[in-house]
């Protein structure tokens, strides 16, 4: 016999079996009422983020396991609360699916319970437990996500901090994100090893929450690495009004990835920021290596925002990362 679909409040009932057990004692009211209630701080500003992730576009049901795509829905907004130094405090989830994708398969479970496997592990990982949202039908997978982070008030990373003289720098490695989809279009072929690590980081990317806590009163100016190096460093020039140098040579790219993907690549959600000359930078935060790539000037007129060094040439670094709406 073919298992049944069950009712909204049926789904609602067993996503609150699999959210049972997060340690939130902030979230002083979840899921279950019109509204969740939480508790700040003296002294605290909230931070709040949202992220759509949305099938055919973020993902594609037939290359990303459920799991992943949970896991990932839920890495883009805390990579944004990351760029901002910020704490996570609560996340917030509106899923919209085919019914047929709510119906279990044997004992394995519904494509719908693995896809919260994927959010809630990430959510109690990092501590941003869920605490509601909203469930509807719909022909596509699309899933909202809202997450919330407190940061002392004043010490909040910003796009618009960057000064001339400071020197830029980049979390991790780049180039993955893009690397992994190219390997999944069948485009690019690498060897395995470097296959395997650029795939898993395509699926499950790490957000770096204790990364951009630890650059409160560090970085002068911050964001995360979404849509890829040439694209978000022109924003963050854009905010602060200045310029900026990138050396080919400093960039950290991961294994298998050409320059091109390190600089246009997206989804590789690491954290691009700047500091003054002076300040003391750790070369490494939390076992994830930090890299100086290049440096902030004036901005001039008629000038490129950004500028290129690769092999002693120089060019202007058009944004050739992602951009929604583009062409």
């Amino acid at each position: 016999m073919q298992a049944q679909a069950a009712g909204e409040l049926a789904l609602i009932a067993k996503i609150r079996t699999l959210a049972a057990g997060q340690t939130a004692p902030r979230i002083t009211r979840g899921i279950g009422d019109d509204c969740a209630l939480l508790r700040t701080k003296p002294g605290e500003e909230l931070a709040i983020t949202t992220d759509f992730s949305i099938e055919d576009r973020h993902f594609r049901l037939g290359w990303h396991n459920p799991v992943a795509i949970g896991h990932r829905a839920l890495a883009r907004g805390l990579s944004d609360l990351a760029a901002m130094g910020a704490t996570p405090l609560a996340s917030f989830l509106s899923l919209a699916l085919p019914k047929r994708l709510t119906v279990a398969k044997g004992k394995t479970g519904s494509w719908m319970d693995h896809f919260y496997e994927g959010f809630l592990a990430l959510a109690r990982t990092e501590g941003a437990a869920l605490a509601g949202g909203d469930l509807s039908e719909c022909a596509l997978v699309v899933a909202d996500v809202m997450v919330i982070g407190t940061v002392p008030r004043g010490k909040a990373l910003l796009r618009s901090g960057a000064r001339p003289g400071d020197k830029l720098y980049v979390t991790g490695a780049l180039g993955a994100g893009l690397l992994g989809l190219r390997i999944l279009e069948g485009r690019r072929k690498v060897d395995m090893e470097a296959e395997n690590a650029a795939l898993h980081r395509h699926f499950y990317p790490q957000p770096r929450i204790a990364q951009g806590v630890a650059l409160r009163g560090v970085a002068s100016a911050a964001m995360d690495l979404s849509d890829g190096l040439s694209t978000d460093l022109a924003r963050l020039c854009e905010e602060s009004k200045v310029a900026a140098v990138v050396e080919a040579r400093k960039l950290p790219r991961a294994p298998g990835a050409t320059l091109d993907e390190a600089l246009h690549g997206g989804d590789d959600y690491e954290l691009l920021f700047t500091a003054p000359a002076k300040a003391r930078v750790p070369r490494s935060i939390g076992g994830v290596m930090v890299t100086e790539i290049g440096e902030i000037r004036r901005r001039a007129k008629g000038r490129a925002p950004v500028t290129l060094v690769d092999g002693g040439k120089k060019t202007a670094l058009a944004a050739h990362g992602w951009e929604h709406f583009s062409q």
